[in-house]
């Protein structure tokens, strides 16, 4: 009796507040109505983030797989040096970090993907086998001068990738031949103090040390003419003497001894010299050739 009793009790308490509900709704609709966008805000504030992201993890994969794409162009180029000149695969991922970095939000992978598309540019200059003419040189110097300083515009407040950049466009004047712009370039990496412990900083310092071996030009020498050798004939050469003895030797027909092959076991290589001589050979003399 009693669980059926509170059984009943329930059912008419969740009664009467579903009868209270509207009325309860209609009081309290501004705190509702507060309460539900809070709710929503927060779900589309989570949901909008997780995409983000999403779009940023799968951006990040595309750059590094445009980097890799730079890398990998290179190992191909060094093997095929005895095969033929394909220097120019590295124009294609360059070209594609050019359209990533025009189409990503990010700044800082913006400017990444500039950094590396300039050192794609100037690296397939030094990996051709024939020889660049200086309208090449120009045009592909110029256009990784153009994405050194958009990277630094990008990012002028990250360190890591504003000497990049800096470091980037000292190269590019050292290609030019501009030694005095290349030195105030690697300087203004070295000594800026926001620079300090970055890699750029490094190899500033490091050109900075090495830039003068560069600024003589290499002229080599022609290869020294080999002497001419001359043919020269031993003029104390004496002839051969021609002497007549006053005769003419005889001919023998002396015949040889011949194996005898009807004794399986002999071996004629066994044989001493005596036996191979010719019969009466050794009878003949001088003398007796003279009488004869």
């Amino acid at each position: 009796m009693k669980s059926d009793h509170r059984h009943e009790l329930k059912t008419n308490e969740l009664a009467e507040w579903l009868n209270n509900l509207p009325q309860w709704a209609k009081e309290n609709s501004i705190s509702i109505i507060v309460v539900a966008v809070l709710v929503i805000g927060v779900a589309a504030f989570y949901i909008w983030r997780f995409y983000n992201a999403s779009i940023l993890a799968q951006k990040q994969f595309e750059l590094s797989n445009l980097i890799g794409q730079v890398i990998e162009s290179k190992t191909q180029i060094l093997k095929a040096q005895n095969e033929g000149d394909i220097s120019f695969i590295l124009l294609q991922p360059a070209d594609d970090l050019r359209v990533f970095a025009q189409n990503a939000d990010d700044d800082q992978m913006a400017a990444l993907a500039l950094i590396k598309r300039a050192e794609a540019l100037r690296t397939e200059l030094h990996y051709r086998a024939g020889p660049v003419t200086r309208e090449e040189v120009a045009t592909q110097i110029n256009q990784a001068k153009d994405s050194y300083t958009e990277a630094f515009e990008k990012c002028p407040d990250t360190p890591t990738l504003a000497a990049m950049a800096k470091f980037g466009l000292g190269l590019c004047e050292e290609e030019f031949g501009n030694f005095e712009a290349a030195e105030q370039a690697y300087r203004d990496v070295c000594e800026n103090p926001d620079f300090d412990g970055t890699v750029a900083a490094v190899q500033a310092k490091q050109r900075l040390g090495i830039m003068s071996d560069y600024k003589q030009k290499i002229v080599f020498k022609p290869a020294p003419k080999r002497p001419a050798v001359e043919t020269v004939l031993p003029t104390d050469v004496t002839p051969p003497i021609d002497v007549d003895f006053g005769f003419e030797a005889p001919e023998f027909d002396v015949p040889l001894p011949k194996p005898d092959i009807t004794s399986p076991e002999q071996d004629i290589s066994s044989e001493t010299p005596s036996q191979n001589k010719p019969p009466q050979a050794d009878n003949i003399s001088d003398a007796n050739l003279l009488e004869e």
